[in-house]
């Protein structure tokens, strides 16, 4: 498995974040965790990425997932 940087936007209510930060901890992976609830700069940041509000994003190299998508994730990661 490669070595990307991998950036997860969310909230700490969101359970689809929690799923995300859970899956990547437990394929061993680091992760920038940044709360959007908590960092208004950061929010904008992710919506300019994005397009939009919901929770999580997750930025993986320079590919964005809205969402938890497990199919993605595992592509890009080449798992």
């Amino acid at each position: 498995m490669q070595h990307v940087k991998i950036t997860v936007y969310s909230t700490p209510s969101c359970p689809w974040c929690s799923r995300a930060k859970n899956y990547f901890k437990s394929l061993g992976l680091n992760f920038k965790n940044i709360d959007v609830s908590k960092d208004q700069k950061a929010a904008e940041k992710m919506v300019k990425k994005s397009g939009q509000m919901g929770v999580p994003v997750i930025e993986i190299g320079n590919k964005v997932i809205v969402g938890f998508d497990k199919n993605k994730i595992d592509n890009l990661l080449g798992v």
